[in-house]
């Protein structure tokens, strides 16, 4: 597999501290994100704070997931799911340049049909409201574990089925 990175995050890729052990066995043997009879859920990463963008891939990728890259700016992420055509993405709020998450999911929904699980610190009414129009999969309040990454990720793609 091979995980794209756009813009700043093209940096080489190193390993991060994580809540969960990690799972040793290869991928075609992982069972507890993906069914062993389906092709991984394929998910894009908008992140801008490098350290959570590689956390957040790395817990995905060691549930099973198929990240197919990480973006830091609205542009970067609409740009990547229109080639890559990911099954939902782990959207954060405040992103870099002029566009923020909710503007991009707002573009990746109507455009691609694509929903997101926002992961952010703005966890507020205000903030939700304006997402909601988007069909938000799901809200992970920052800072956030692996673990509570991973169930909610995996809860979404169940109510994706």
């Amino acid at each position: 597999m091979t995980v794209r990175h756009a813009g700043p995050l093209r940096a080489g890729r190193f390993p991060l501290p994580s809540d969960t052990p990690r799972d040793s066995r290869p991928k075609s043997q992982r069972t507890d994100a993906i069914d062993r009879d389906q092709a991984p859920t394929r998910i894009l990463v908008v992140e801008d704070d490098f350290l959570i963008a590689m956390q957040t891939e790395t817990a995905l990728i060691d549930a099973g997931f198929d990240v197919v890259g990480t973006a830091a700016s609205a542009e970067e992420a609409i740009s990547l799911a229109r080639e890559e055509r990911p099954s939902l993405v782990v959207m954060d709020i405040r992103l870099a340049g002029e566009r923020d998450g909710i503007d991009a999911a707002g573009q990746l929904f109507h455009e691609l049909n694509i929903r997101c699980i926002f992961a952010t610190a703005h966890d507020d009414a205000k903030t939700r409201e304006r997402a909601k129009p988007f069909a938000p999969l799901g809200w992970l309040p920052k800072p956030y574990t692996a673990r509570s990454l991973v169930t909610l990720v995996t809860e979404a793609v169940s109510a994706l089925d």
